[in-house]
């Protein structure tokens, strides 16, 4: 019966479904790997800047992935630069699956410039094709698609995180990454037989220059959505995790499951952040939208640093913080991740949204470095207060965003 609908389904709908599958299922590897190389190295008792290294390459090459890849998907089709994705995975996962002695910081960290890439392809291609599935004209229906297929991605990463943790201790960090290396090639499989040969690709073949944005709204949104992810980062990615191992004595199965329901609710968010922000009353946000919600974020970082600075009740504190940070930042990005598509244009969108994403992956390259060199030095605290520098930065750019779309 199953079988049934689906083959009865539109075929837009299809392909929005095939692409978002696909998303979910490299999402989720790609949350469990994170935690798996955290908890793994911080265990053979790796610094937290040298576990921050471990990811320099995947950041540095999501970078230009992002750059090129819109380019890409524009030639080529979206199609195949998901599928791409979906295997360069693959063969990331299988090099991690090597004797522990062979697991050099530099060998870890040209398997994660691989699995960058691939994420990063992943990502492009899934945002860009929601652009060719969608009316100009139904605006309100673009941004609870990309709400949708941005916050369940999220709460799959968080998923991700949990099931990083739990790997970790059943099969230990050899046989995690061989199964999930298994389980992708049975999706990238049924991805080559099912998504359709032409999907993104630009009527007018693309020139490379053509990678650079050459609209200022992108320029902007793009700029403050690298603050943006930069002040996530710079304290979520290894000053966190780390900080709750360390100060707050949690094991692989605390760690993960705390940093797995973060994100799973900052997931959840998302999904529903046209409700909050006006779809409910026939609206659609605009740059205006994106000022006033980074407003909201500013102040909650510089809060968490004041407690933990006062040492006032550090653990109440620092959850409360982190679940409040957590809505609103889910907010910001979902109403990032419509703006982008809305404002991309028609043929060869992903030379736009690779553009945007190129910007968002520039943020979490600073972040993550940051975010294991400071608290290695200054300790979580001085993160967060990089954090809250890094969103007022965001606002003022938001400022300028076009208040009509």
């Amino acid at each position: 019966m199953g079988l049934l609908t689906f083959s009865t389904l539109p075929s837009h709908i299809k392909q929005y479904l095939i692409i978002t599958g696909n998303y979910w299922a490299f999402t989720l590897t790609d949350g469990a790997l994170r935690m798996l190389v955290v908890l793994y190295f911080h265990q053979l008792g790796y610094s937290p800047f040298n576990i921050a290294m471990l990811f320099l390459f995947y950041e540095i090459f999501g970078v230009v992935t992002n750059l090129v890849g819109g380019w890409l998907g524009a030639r080529l089709g979206l199609n195949n630069t998901m599928n791409i994705g979906l295997c360069l995975q693959i063969v990331a996962l299988a090099m991690l699956a090597v004797p522990a002695d062979m697991l050099t910081i530099m060998y870890v960290m040209v398997a994660q410039a691989l699995s960058g890439i691939a994420k990063d392809l992943n990502k492009m291609s899934a945002k860009s094709a929601i652009k060719m599935l969608v009316p100009s004209d139904a605006q309100g229906k673009l941004y609870q698609w990309v709400a949708i297929l941005t916050g369940s991605k999220n709460a799959l990463k968080g998923l991700g995180f949990f099931l990083g943790g739990i790997l970790l201790t059943l099969f230990e960090f050899r046989g995690a990454v061989l199964l999930m290396a298994a389980l992708l090639a049975c999706v990238w499989v049924m991805s080559l037989l099912s998504l359709k040969a032409d999907l993104g690709k630009a009527k007018n073949k693309p020139k490379f220059i053509d990678i650079f944005s050459k609209s200022p709204a992108i320029n902007l949104l793009s700029a403050a959505r690298m603050f943006l992810f930069g002040a996530r980062d710079v304290w979520f990615v290894v000053a966190l995790p780390v900080f709750l191992a360390v100060t707050f004595e949690w094991d692989h199965w605390w760690v993960g499951g705390f940093m797995a329901s973060w994100v799973i609710g900052y997931g959840i968010v998302q999904s529903f952040a046209p409700y909050v922000t006006g779809k409910k009353h026939g609206k659609v946000p605009t740059g205006r939208a994106a000022f006033v919600w980074a407003g909201y974020l500013l102040l909650i970082p510089a809060a968490i640093a004041l407690a933990l600075h006062f040492n006032f009740y550090i653990h109440v504190t620092l959850i409360a913080g982190l679940m409040l940070f957590g809505a609103v930042f889910a907010i910001n990005s979902s109403l990032h991740s419509y703006l982008i598509v809305s404002y991309a244009g028609h043929d060869g969108v992903s030379l736009d949204v690779g553009f945007y994403y190129m910007a968002n992956a520039m943020g979490r390259l600073i972040g993550t470095v940051l975010s294991g060199l400071v608290y290695q030095i200054y300790g979580l605290e001085t993160c967060l207060w990089i954090s809250s520098g890094f969103i007022a930065l965001a606002t003022l750019i938001s400022f300028k965003l076009p208040y009509t779309l």
